[in-house]
């Protein structure tokens, strides 16, 4: 028989469950230091291509219509460690911490490759026993429906809406809106895709020859993770004899709400991010499965 979800409780949110139980520390710095964009930790890792590649070269010789690509590789890692890690899919809101509710997953979909080129915002709920499989479906899919449909998101059109007001009721407009997500009572209607409520933002600027570079937390919205992507290159790896060769190599930039947990959480979910994508045939197995050492 399914468990019955837990009743929201007076100062739950809609999209979260206020972490009551938190040491002094971590329940008192919302209130020292309240907005996201000041509470930023940035963290660069190189990561060694050399056995996602030959694992996405094997998903793909069997010649599939929608190939693997290292970038759903790189997001079902991201989920994978998410789950596993679930500190990572906190957020603060309000002067308090929250666990959310689900994970989701939201990056950018350039229709055309084209300075001209329009872009929409793809937005993914994930199960906690997600596959890299699953990953490639909800991506083949929804990139699919931007594509070939000209589909909009709803972010989007909820922008261009409120673009349509002189600019002193907009700005009037936003100031309650801000207020409203603050208490986490902005209308689902307008936010049940924006970006800023995922649990990852990711943006692959290698899609387009640029490198992985910082990118800030917005103090909109509830995420508290934001992932760059960053260009392949070539680089010397070396080992406790010396040098072994060049290998295709892949920067990150991941930029973290501090908040949300302590540098050695944090570190231990990058080690376990590094070594899923070092060791990708355990994005085989669900998400929820526990990886040895981690």
């Amino acid at each position: 028989m399914a468990e019955k979800p837990a009743k929201r409780r007076r100062g739950d949110r809609r999209d979260g469950v206020w972490l009551r139980d938190l040491d002094p520390m971590h329940a008192f710095t919302p209130y020292i230091y309240p907005n996201r964009a000041d509470n930023e930790a940035f963290i660069q890792e190189e990561v060694d291509l050399t056995s996602l590649n030959a694992y996405i070269d094997a998903k793909n010789a069997a010649g599939p219509e929608f190939k693997y690509t290292y970038f759903q590789g790189i997001l079902a890692a991201l989920i994978k460690t998410a789950t596993l890690k679930p500190r990572l899919n906190r957020f603060v809101a309000g002067n308090r911490v929250y666990q959310r509710n689900e994970l989701t997953a939201a990056f950018v979909v350039k229709k055309r490759f084209s300075e001209e080129g329009d872009e929409s915002l793809a937005y993914l709920r994930f199960e906690p026993d997600n596959t890299l499989e699953a990953t490639r479906e909800k991506m083949y899919a929804e990139i699919n429906a931007f594509r070939k449909a000209d589909k909009t998101d709803n972010s989007t059109d909820g922008m261009a809406m409120l673009l349509r007001m002189p600019r002193p009721i907009l700005r009037l407009v936003m100031k309650i809106l801000f207020a409203l997500d603050y208490r986490g009572k902005v209308p689902y209607s307008l936010v049940k895709t924006d970006p800023n409520y995922s649990s990852v933002f990711l943006s692959n600027l290698g899609s387009i020859k640029l490198n992985a570079a910082y990118h800030h937390l917005n103090n909109w919205g509830t995420n508290s993770l934001f992932v760059v992507i960053g260009e392949k290159f070539q680089a010397p790896v070396y080992d406790e004899t010396g040098f072994k060769g060049m290998r295709e190599m892949l920067r990150l930039g991941i930029t973290l709400d501090e908040r949300i947990a302590d540098g050695y959480y944090y570190s231990r979910s990058i080690h376990l991010l590094k070594h899923l994508l070092q060791n990708p045939e355990l994005l085989d197995r669900p998400a929820n499965e526990p990886v040895e050492g981690f």
